[in-house]
């Protein structure tokens, strides 16, 4: 006996697609704002000047749980806060801009993976381990589900170029 299964059955449909991508576009659009936000806030605290920086990180070398060795890296970016402290700034600003934009997003959403897995291990201790466990996991999800291709740039350039991995 055969039997015939239609996609509504199988869950397969383009509306569920649809809701999808949707959803991925939403969490990339608040990632993104989070970002900018962040990036303001830490901008009005003076923390991409030199000694707010390296006052910040030096806190988290002393209050955190991170690993030694992360400490030593956060050692060596807190002894040279004048080029890591608007690097960060950039980074942030950037990331924020890109995802909001949905530009490059699998790529850009692997860098704020990446950068905010960072800043959650360097923060172990110090912050409710959710704060930022939450926004790490959702920038995999991102890159993984190409959320750029709806609602963002990345979707006329997938139009355009639609075997790029990039988005």
């Amino acid at each position: 006996m055969t039997t015939n299964v239609s996609p509504v059955q199988t869950g397969t449909t383009g509306t569920n697609l649809l809701d999808a991508a949707n959803g991925l576009a939403v969490v990339r659009a608040t990632i993104g704002a989070m970002f900018v936000w962040v990036f303001f806030e830490n901008l009005g605290k003076g923390l991409y000047t030199p000694a707010g920086y390296a006052g910040l990180i030096n806190y988290y070398i002393k209050a955190s749980h991170s690993p030694a060795v992360w400490k030593a890296v956060m050692g060596l970016a807190a002894n040279h806060a004048a080029m890591a402290a608007p690097m960060q700034a950039i980074t942030e600003l950037s990331l924020g801009i890109l995802l909001v934009i949905g530009l490059l997003t699998r790529p850009v959403a692997f860098v704020a993976f990446l950068y905010l897995g960072s800043l959650w291990m360097s923060e172990w201790g110090t912050a409710w381990i959710w704060e930022l466990l939450v926004p790490v996991l959702a920038s995999l999800g991102l890159a993984v589900g190409r959320a750029g291709r709806k609602l963002g740039v990345d979707a006329w350039l997938a139009q355009r170029w639609p075997s790029s991995p990039w988005w």
